[in-house]
């Protein structure tokens, strides 16, 4: 009887867009993988062949996608491909699916519904993608409740301490819950928001954005002109690498089970920004 390697979490991974990665995908995941960061989540909206050279340059490296646009794909190719890569990297792929947003779809309607019905395709699939090989972008309480029903658990993104520790409370006990943590390593403090507030400017400009930053306690004001100097550091925390590092450690205190690190600002993968908060969260 084949057993199925149990997949590799730990509690510090890092994410990271291939628009940053260009073609050096493969070099940047055994990066990671050298300095001990348990996962490598893929952002963007990436097709799930894409993840094949991560796979490759690395040996025990969890990879994992952030996320694969539910409207933007089929549940059975998706999890045909899913199949082929399991095959191949056993226990090493975790598939996160998110919904987008209604800014970037025309065809964007009723979310939940969708993310339900392409579950269900996942799980009538054969071979299908299992519970435990998928995970949900969430942030509302409805979605919340929908990663812990029928996924490994949940990947919110562009969030505060106070969201994670919320989400905790909904999930309750046992489901993944692993936010994104938007940082920027850099001790110049004008130039460091300056480069976390043109990271911002994006979701700001996104409603599921910013109706859960109102939930998580900002206001309108907060969000208006590019966003309060209290927003930016809330979400997308700036300083040393020690001082992203206790940003980090709060999510954990408040429920996380994983941060996924996303140093912004540098062109190019960020190789001094992981190695720094490596030294700082898993040395």
């Amino acid at each position: 009887m084949t057993v199925t390697p149990i997949m590799r979490i730990g509690r510090i991974g890092v994410w990271a867009s291939p628009r940053t990665l260009g073609e050096q995908g493969g070099e940047a995941a055994a990066l990671v993988e050298q300095l001990g960061y348990a996962v490598f989540w893929l952002g963007g909206s990436p097709r799930l062949s894409t993840v094949r050279p991560l796979l490759e340059a690395t040996e025990r490296l969890t990879i994992a996608t952030g996320i694969v646009n539910v409207w933007q794909n089929e549940p059975a190719q998706l999890a045909a491909e899913h199949a082929e890569l399991v095959s191949e990297f056993p226990g090493r792929l975790l598939v996160g699916l998110g919904i987008g947003h209604p800014e970037a779809t025309s065809v964007y309607s009723k979310p939940l519904t969708t993310m339900r019905e392409f579950l269900d395709g996942l799980d009538a699939a054969d071979p299908p993608i299992l519970r435990d090989e998928r995970c949900l972008a969430a942030l509302g309480p409805k979605m919340l409740d929908l990663s812990a029903e029928r996924s490994l658990g949940a990947i919110p993104y562009f969030t505060p301490v106070e969201h994670t520790r919320s989400a905790r409370e909904r999930l309750g006990a046992g489901p993944l819950l692993a936010p994104e943590l938007a940082c920027v390593v850099d001790t110049d403090a004008e130039r460091a928001r300056a480069k976390a507030r043109d990271y911002a400017a994006l979701y700001l400009g996104l409603r599921n954005y910013t109706n859960n930053l109102l939930r998580s306690g900002f206001t309108e004001q907060d969000i208006a002109d590019g966003g309060s100097d209290r927003l930016i550091d809330a979400v997308v925390p700036q300083g040393t690498a020690q001082d992203i590092a206790a940003i980090a450690r709060a999510h954990l205190d408040a429920g996380a089970d994983h941060v996924c690190l996303q140093p912004v600002g540098p062109a190019g993968v960020p190789r001094d920004e992981w190695a720094g908060l490596a030294a700082a969260l898993i040395s």
